[in-house]
């Protein structure tokens, strides 16, 4: 696909995220459903989309540090080396939420952002300049698609917007890495995937 046909594709997505939809999309590990996410009704459709139950907190994802800090209001002085240097997906979990984003958090308060390095994913999230609440596009408790094909249509049939150029695209499947602070404030890897 070439660039101009990719651009319109994320200019369309983009134009769905401003009008509150829900777009189902390929992520940088698995395809995702995901919105705006500091729409409320956006957020709360993607909940019904999946099934998922309300006290199961969805991750955000964004493009950048500036972003980040967006949704958190402090990091580990370490995470901008970490995440230059972390090859594989990373999800961190904050504890330090700001006050647009605390619907989107834990029982707990804590907040899961992943900071995309690169690809379509990372792409779509520059070009919209916020960040965004996403989750695996399946029902849950069924397995993560990393296929088009092995989506349900029930999920394809109630979203808002199905990015068409990435039907064939086969996503690798393999979870983020997950990092959490502990009591002392250091991060402590929760889930590390070889």
């Amino acid at each position: 696909m070439n660039k101009e046909s990719l651009q319109k594709i994320i200019d369309q997505a983009v134009n769905v995220l401003h009008q509150g939809g829900v777009l189902l999309y390929p992520a940088d590990t698995i395809w995702g459903i995901g919105c705006d996410a500091l729409q409320a009704e956006a957020v709360k459709k993607v909940y019904e989309i999946k099934g998922r139950n309300y006290s199961k907190p969805l991750i955000v994802l964004v493009a950048n540090l500036e972003q980040l800090f967006e949704v958190v209001t402090s990091v580990h002085p370490r995470i901008d080396t970490l995440l230059h240097f972390h090859e594989r997906p990373l999800t961190v979990i904050y504890p330090a939420v700001r006050e647009a984003y605390r619907h989107l958090a834990g029982p707990d308060g804590t907040i899961g952002v992943r900071v995309v390095k690169s690809g379509f994913c990372h792409e779509l999230l520059e070009t919209f300049g916020k960040p965004l609440v996403s989750t695996s596009a399946n029902i849950s408790g069924e397995p993560s698609p990393t296929k088009f094909g092995t989506i349900s249509s029930e999920i394809i049939s109630q979203v808002d917007y199905a990015l068409p150029a990435f039907t064939e695209k086969e996503m690798t499947g393999t979870p983020s890495v997950i990092a959490r602070y502990d009591a002392n404030g250091e991060l402590d890897f929760i889930r590390f995937v070889q």
